[in-house]
């Protein structure tokens, strides 16, 4: 008998609590960079992409140096160890 009581004064709490509403979403922008972060076995991947188009990928392995991989124009990716060799990540001027 109280496992009934119990279960029906469950029942009513759940029924009667409010329901919450999602917030929405803030609007997308297309020109803002996006950031994908991928977790592997052997390391993290984080791909930064601009209008949609890879620009480079963030490579942090659980052991090592981090390294960036840079596509090239053929297709294929430059791997750099150094950070300074790699593409602005400011915007200085746009229109």
């Amino acid at each position: 008998m109280k496992k009934v009581l119990l279960l029906a004064a469950l029942l009513f709490a759940v029924l009667q609590a409010p329901a919450t509403i999602a917030e929405p979403l803030p609007e997308f922008d297309e020109n803002e960079p996006v950031v994908t972060i991928r977790q592997g076995k052997k390391a993290t991947y984080y791909e930064y992409r601009i209008n949609g188009k890879l620009k480079e990928i963030k490579v942090e392995p659980v052991v090592g140096k981090t390294y960036y991989l840079v596509p090239t124009d053929e297709g294929e990716f430059s791997r750099f160890e150094n950070s300074s060799l790699m593409l602005p990540k400011w915007i200085i001027f746009s229109w």
